[in-house]
């Protein structure tokens, strides 16, 4: 079993940063592909960085890039550092889990473990 704690969130200006932390209880956290989705209200949720085992590939959506970057550490922890944050950020943050990386890890099929989520709010 996979639990997976997010922290970091808060209000922010935009053009502002903030770096969100997820956290994993997991025995051996370098088996799981890792990523980051969000969902504003009334919308669906959306796809925004993944992060394979190693940490040798990672995937964006077109929205963040150049803006976001997903990284790992060899504990337990994937982060989310975001800058120049933009109003249409606005959104929970959720990480997800899973042995699987591929293609489709842009997907939130393809994460079998979630967790709770942590609010982001950038004001203009």
């Amino acid at each position: 079993q996979v639990q997976l704690v997010e922290s970091g969130g808060g209000l922010v200006q935009a053009g502002g940063s903030l770096r969100l932390s997820c956290e994993a209880s997991v025995r051996t956290f370098s088996i799981y592909a890792m990523g980051w989705f969000r969902q504003a209200p009334g919308k669906e949720r959306e796809f925004v960085a993944a992060v394979s085992q190693s940490g040798s590939s990672t995937y964006y959506a077109d929205s963040v890039k150049g803006r976001f970057a997903i990284s790992r550490d060899n504990k337990n922890t994937v982060y989310l550092q975001m800058n120049s944050l933009k109003p249409e950020d606005t959104a929970v943050y959720t990480c997800a889990a899973d042995r699987v990386y591929s293609r489709t890890s842009t997907h939130p099929e393809s994460f079998n473990y979630w967790g709770q989520g942590t609010q982001v709010t950038v004001s203009s």
